[in-house]
């Protein structure tokens, strides 16, 4: 397929375009406080780390997030354990406050549902590296989401996320498997990458569930079970993630 890659500095007409693509999101991760508030920033405010994908009639076909950030910070250093939501708190922290950023973490890799099974996933990962030597930088990371473990909600997440095949020695998981194929290296797992709350009414408004009892509930999309608390009326969701990092 062919794609024209660009950085929503070089072509911000495709902003609005950008935020109409039908993506796989399950509508509780859009819920998620840190997402919902720094999402659009990256777009605003830091414009040449946002890939847009047009196909040959200029549709909108796929996107790309990345932020910069100082890992090597005094009290960071190590990538962190709440994964997603913590490296967009650096990233923003840092701007407001003029620090120097060294690395560029990954936010997002968005495929239009019309375009699935094509490869550009791993095409816009490699121009996401790609833009982050251009800019600079040695290295990105990346808090990767693995897009096979909702199949198995109640899998250890720290071993799912080192499990191989036979066949290869590449990574089970689709995603982890392009980004190890891209030259990536599994790190650690982000335990607490991503975190949502909400009622039980929202809860059900998202999922369809019931959310009557507590405990454990499993939905669809979701990394690993809900923790219900039917009893105090609400509910949380604690995604894990797994950190790749990618030296250019």
């Amino acid at each position: 397929m062919e794609l024209d890659i660009t950085t929503l500095a070089e072509r911000p007409e495709l902003q609005g375009r950008m935020w109409q693509m039908k993506d796989l999101w399950p509508e509780f991760t859009l819920h998620d406080p840190v997402g919902w508030g720094y999402m659009a920033r990256i777009v605003t405010e830091l414009p040449e780390y946002v890939l847009v994908a047009t196909d040959t009639e200029g549709e909108v076909v796929a996107r790309a997030f990345s932020v910069p950030f100082q890992l090597q910070a005094e009290g960071r250093r190590a990538l962190p354990a709440r994964g997603w939501d913590q490296v967009m708190l650096w990233a923003f922290s840092d701007l407001r406050h003029g620090r120097t950023p060294d690395t560029v973490s990954a936010i997002e890799v968005c495929v239009d549902t019309g375009a699935l099974g094509k490869g550009l996933s791993g095409r816009m990962l490699a121009a996401m590296r790609d833009n982050a030597g251009r800019l600079g930088f040695a290295e990105v990371v990346a808090p990767v989401r693995p897009n096979g473990k909702h199949l198995e909600a109640a899998a250890s997440i720290d071993e799912y996320a080192f499990r191989t095949r036979e066949a290869d020695g590449l990574p089970h998981d689709p995603w982890l498997r392009v980004h190890v194929r891209a030259g990536g290296t599994i790190e650690r797992v982000a335990p607490a990458s991503m975190t949502i709350s909400g009622s039980l009414e929202e809860w059900r408004a998202w999922t369809g569930l019931p959310f009557d009892t507590d405990g454990p509930v499993e939905v669809a999309g979701a990394l690993v079970p809900v923790h219900c608390e039917a009893s105090r009326g609400y509910a949380v969701y604690v995604e894990p993630n797994v950190w790749v990092r990618h030296r250019l």
